[in-house]
């Protein structure tokens, strides 16, 4: 009988490349971008582009002048990263895209927001403002409910202050660019699951592992809880789940290993929100979880082809 011979891996060949799937996400995030451009106007496309050009700026410069290494600016990597940390510590130093343990772009981010509470922490309102560069600020839907709740205000009241859940779902809420509409973002996300660039079980594991904690918290104290929707669409838990806790480089490889991870995420999101000195968590939640993936698929794996299974005699 003639032997059977595999060959090495991998067995499954498709067009999909680093600049593809980059590209893909970019494109994902054009309804978000482009409705933040309607929502605030000037000041969203003057930080857009200085966002944008410094990421490009910082890469091409710390690959060809710094480390003397073929540069990947044209992979469209750093699209979708911060400036200077991001790129810099991040990811370059990690050894570039593929190489580094945390989301650089959330990395970025949590080193503003630490490094300027103030200045990140002050949000446009969406109409106001528009043409100017002098915007009208506020706080988010997240923050009125957490400080409400802190001065021991009556929950109903403090709900009918804020945008309603329509309106979070439309965009009409102050916030981060590109976080604000959920519709935005899920036509976003449906487009990175229609191209198979992103599984459903990572934002399925976020966003269910959020609802069911916030709606047991809900149940037990309705006076002093939000009810499981409003956290789902207020803040960046959209985002981060469909965009953030997705990339590859910084997720599980397994399925098994993926909802694990987005639950990790999603619990973690809910206690910083409700216990937390932060009214959101969903960027924290993803850096911390982002370290117990090397564990993950250490310990979880799929069985490998071949393999046989033991049996207990």
């Amino acid at each position: 009988m003639e032997p059977i011979v595999i060959s090495a891996s991998p067995h499954i060949h498709s067009r999909d490349n680093i600049k593809r799937i980059m590209y893909d996400v970019v494109i994902a995030m054009i309804p978000a971008v482009l409705l933040s451009f309607y929502l605030f106007g000037l000041n969203a496309l003057i930080t857009f582009t200085v966002a944008v050009g410094a990421c490009l700026f910082f890469e091409y410069a710390l690959q060809k002048w710094l480390l003397k290494t073929p540069t990947t600016l044209s992979d469209g990597s750093a699209l979708i990263v911060g400036a200077l940390f991001a790129i810099g510590i991040a990811k370059i130093s990690f050894g570039g895209l593929g190489a580094n343990i945390f989301n650089p772009a959330l990395v970025g981010r949590v080193f503003l927001l630490v490094s300027f509470p103030v200045q990140m922490t002050r949000w446009p309102i969406p109409g106001e403002g528009r043409f100017s560069l002098d915007a009208v600020t506020g706080a988010t839907a997240l923050g009125k409910l957490k400080d409400g709740l802190r001065a021991d205000a009556n929950i109903t009241e403090l709900l009918a202050e804020i945008p309603s859940q329509w309106q979070m779902f439309a965009g009409m809420e102050g916030g981060s660019m590109g976080e604000v509409s959920v519709i935005a973002l899920l036509i976003g996300g449906l487009y990175l699951l229609y191209r198979k660039v992103i599984t459903w079980h990572i934002p399925v594991a976020v966003l269910g592992s959020m609802f069911v904690f916030s709606g047991i918290m809900w149940l037990f104290n309705m006076e002093t809880q939000a009810d499981p929707f409003f956290h789902i669409i207020a803040g960046g838990a959209i985002l981060g789940a469909f965009f953030m806790a997705t990339d590859m480089t910084t997720s599980p490889m397994s399925a098994k290993g993926m909802i694990i991870f987005g639950i990790g995420i999603g619990v973690i999101t809910m206690l910083i929100r409700l216990y937390g000195a932060y009214p959101e968590g969903i960027s924290f939640a993803i850096l911390i979880m982002n370290a117990f993936v090397p564990l993950l698929d250490r310990y979880i794996k799929p069985r490998r082809f071949g393999e046989l299974k033991k049996v207990k005699v």
